[in-house]
């Protein structure tokens, strides 16, 4: 199978990296970074690049296609290669996945009217605009749309995505090799479980959550 994960300016890295990877460890899978144009794009932060080894042209016809979020996100809301790109590959996509805010862009595309789909907690409030019903679920599968909620969330898609394309066994193998056992020294990557005060300080730097800078 074909995944294309599209990259743009400002992407966050772990919605790209994180499915990236998981993708990348079935068998028989082919996983390819695609863009505007090829060459590097930058992330949110600046400092980290990755890799467009394909364009939008290119790609036309890919089994799955994963749209990561990022702060670059709200620039192609509004139309322009990207969302022609979603809707064409749509049309004969298998799976069509998003992470974080990149749900935003596959709803701003007319993918997701009434349909339930979840995103960055901060982001979800923001789907009813484009017809589509918010869950504040981890994953969310409506269809043959899945789509997770933040950043980290991806790797859950991606082992979602696996299970359901090649059996647990596969999906379950795929989650040991990257030894993936998250056991965070926190409980606090919800809001209704992180203490109001930080959740406060979050909602007041917006800004953190996207470069991880004030």
């Amino acid at each position: 199978m074909l995944f294309a994960v599209l990259l743009y300016p400002r992407v966050t890295a772990l919605d790209a990296v994180g499915p990236y990877d998981v993708f990348s460890k079935v068998p028989g899978n082919d996983v390819v970074f695609v863009g505007e144009r090829t060459g590097p794009v930058r992330t949110e932060i600046g400092s980290l690049g990755l890799v467009a080894d394909a364009t939008l042209d290119e790609v036309t016809s890919p089994d799955v296609v994963v749209v990561p979020g990022g702060h670059g996100q709200a620039d192609l809301m509004s139309g322009g290669p990207v969302r022609d790109w979603l809707r064409r590959t749509d049309a004969t996509s298998t799976w069509t996945t998003s992470v974080c805010s990149g749900s935003l862009l596959l709803a701003a595309a007319g993918l997701l009217r009434g349909r339930r789909a979840t995103s960055h907690w901060l982001a979800l409030d923001q789907l009813p605009a484009f017809g589509a019903e918010p869950t504040g679920e981890r994953v969310v599968r409506d269809g043959k749309y899945v789509t997770a909620a933040g950043v980290s969330s991806g790797i859950d898609m991606a082992l979602t995505l696996v299970g359901l394309q090649s059996g647990d066994r596969v999906a379950q193998a795929v989650q040991l090799g990257i030894e993936y056992d998250p056991q965070p020294p926190y409980d606090a990557g919800v809001p209704s479980k992180a203490p109001a005060d930080v959740v406060d300080y979050l909602r007041q730097h917006r800004r953190f959550v996207l470069t991880g800078r004030d």
